[in-house]
């Protein structure tokens, strides 16, 4: 028993480093599409925050604009 355990945990491990191994790739892309971007001009900041925004849903982008009005309000920011 404590060797099929054994083998099941060694094989979950290298699952985990495989994808480890994927997801430094994927950043690596993501990184030079960054580069890219800055290259011809882009803000890389702004992308990012674009980034963001795109992900969140609507209500919350909503919600996340609403109160920035409120702080930039409260703070005297135009």
């Amino acid at each position: 028993m404590a060797e099929n355990t054994d083998e099941r945990l060694r094989l979950l491990i290298e699952r985990v480093e495989r994808l480890e191994e994927e997801k430094k790739g994927i950043s690596d892309d993501i990184r030079d599409v960054y580069n890219e971007a800055k290259a011809v001009g882009y803000d890389i900041k702004i992308m990012r925050a674009m980034v963001r925004l795109r992900k969140m849903k609507p209500d919350d982008r909503r919600e996340i604009d609403m109160l920035m009005d409120t702080y930039k309000s409260a703070l005297g920011i135009d």
